[in-house]
């Protein structure tokens, strides 16, 4: 498997998981939507972001 096939591939299942999670908990998307509205809630979604791109793409990775 290439990288750039191995990154499309964990891009697609983030994405996949992130739209499984809004079907399944749809009060998430108020969440979000009340997050764009009141930028005071906006920090906590950019730290769950940041934090799930660490744990796919960071977690594991032996350091150089």
């Amino acid at each position: 498997m290439t990288p750039k096939l191995r990154g499309a591939l964990q891009l697609a299942i983030l994405l996949g998981v992130f739209a499984l999670l809004l079907f399944l908990f749809p009060r998430a998307l108020v969440v979000v939507e009340m997050a764009a509205r009141e930028l005071r809630y906006l920090w906590w979604i950019v730290l769950l972001v940041a934090l799930a791109f660490w744990l796919i793409w960071g977690v594991g990775r032996k350091p150089r």
